[in-house]
């Protein structure tokens, strides 16, 4: 009303009628004790403490309406926190670069703080230990919101003249190559030993590592073959075979139909509107989906 002058074009501007427009400026001359706007022809003045007010009651209603607003609109550069993400090695090696420069460039004051998968995802998201999960999420809670960030495909990955190079990769001379398996609950199977059970064959796995860094590693040192995540046929290049690649290995396409691995991230909805954790989910999608390339 200050700003309009107009009982009515005020209330056009609040879409309410001129009625209650009125009401609402009997009550404020009560609650006041001013009459605030007062005829002057064919238009209504402000009396001098209306004019006094005019200022003040702009920056109340700023700083309300800021502090009514939905909290995403955070300025990431204002940012001082500490996030903790719960991942696999292999994804924690492949995030950790892209989002330490993200934080570096957009949000300085930012800390990441990445754990083993070591904790029950749920309550460790409920009591607010961990921030993000990120990974094959295979835990159902009700209360978790759960998003998918990319679909993947196993590969098999080998030390570059590995005797499986040598010619075409069959289901038989998969079967025959010795194996490591990444587990980490120490498990010797996997969707490959029922793929390859259904053309009669079984490999031999001759040990079990709890992450894909060090069976990759492994897999560089030895003839052992090694699965590993990658992107899907015609997909864009995942930050996942970053390290596969630094290591030298040969990424073998595997002859045999095994299900897509679907790499997605967990919170608990009481961060569903919350500014800075916004940001990290905006930031893991980034670095998920962009090849790595230097932090520093």
């Amino acid at each position: 009303m200050l700003a309009e002058q107009s009982v009515t074009r005020a209330a056009a501007r609040l879409h309410t009628s001129p009625a209650a427009m009125s009401r609402t400026l009997a009550r404020l001359r009560r609650i006041l004790q001013d009459p605030l706007l007062v005829r002057a022809g064919q238009t209504m003045v402000p009396t001098p403490r209306a004019q006094a007010l005019r200022d003040e009651a702009a920056t109340v209603v700023r700083r309300l309406g800021a502090l009514l607003s939905p909290g995403t609109g955070v300025d990431p550069a204002a940012l001082r926190s500490t996030f903790t993400l719960q991942t696999a090695d292999l994804i924690g090696a492949a995030l950790a670069p892209g989002l330490l420069r993200l934080s570096r460039q957009e949000a300085p004051g930012v800390s990441l703080r990445f754990r083993a998968e070591e904790l029950e995802a749920g309550p460790a998201l409920r009591d607010g230990r961990i921030d993000l999960e990120i990974g094959s999420i295979d835990h159902v809670d009700p209360e978790t919101q759960v998003e998918e960030l990319v679909a993947l495909r196993m590969m098999a990955a080998v030390r570059p003249g590995h005797p499986l190079t040598e010619e075409a990769l069959t289901p038989a001379r998969l079967a025959a190559a010795e194996h490591v398996a990444v587990s980490r609950r120490g498990r010797f199977t996997g969707p490959l030993d029922a793929a390859l059970a259904e053309h009669g064959l079984r490999r031999r796995v001759a040990i079990v590592l709890p992450g894909h860094l060090a069976a990759m590693t492994l897999a560089a040192r030895s003839d052992v073959v090694c699965l590993i995540p990658a992107a899907l046929p015609g997909a864009a290049p995942s930050p996942l075979t970053d390290d596969a690649t630094a290591l030298g290995l040969h990424l073998l396409d595997i002859p045999l139909p095994l299900p897509p691995l679907t790499i997605g991230m967990a919170w608990h909805p009481r961060h569903a509107a919350d500014g800075a954790h916004h940001w990290l989910r905006t930031a893991v999608r980034r670095a998920l989906r962009t090849p790595a390339g230097p932090a520093t």
